[in-house]
C-alpha cells in the first residue's frame, strides 16, 4: 500500500503578483482539497547581459502535507 504524505512543487511565475496570488490560491484550496499548506515562499530571479537586468521572474515554491 502506498500513501502520498507530501510534496513539494516549485513554479516559474512571471512576476511576485502571480507567486503570491498561487501561495494564497494554494492557502484557499486547502480547506477543500485535503492537505495542508506546510511551506509557502517565492524568490526573484534575474537574468544578466552584460551587466544589465534583461529578464525577471519568480520562483514560487508549495510544500503540501495530505491528511491522514
Amino acid at each position: 500500500m502506498k500513501i502520498l504524505l507530501s510534496t513539494t512543487e516549485k513554479y516559474r511565475v512571471d512576476n511576485e503578483d502571480e507567486a503570491v496570488k498561487m501561495i494564497e490560491k494554494a492557502k484557499d484550496e486547502s480547506l477543500t482539497e485535503g492537505y495542508t499548506l506546510t511551506k509557502s515562499s517565492y524568490v526573484i530571479k534575474t537574468k544578466k547581459s552584460k551587466g544589465e537586468i534583461v529578464d525577471s521572474w519568480a520562483v514560487c515554491t508549495l510544500e503540501k502535507t495530505f491528511n491522514d
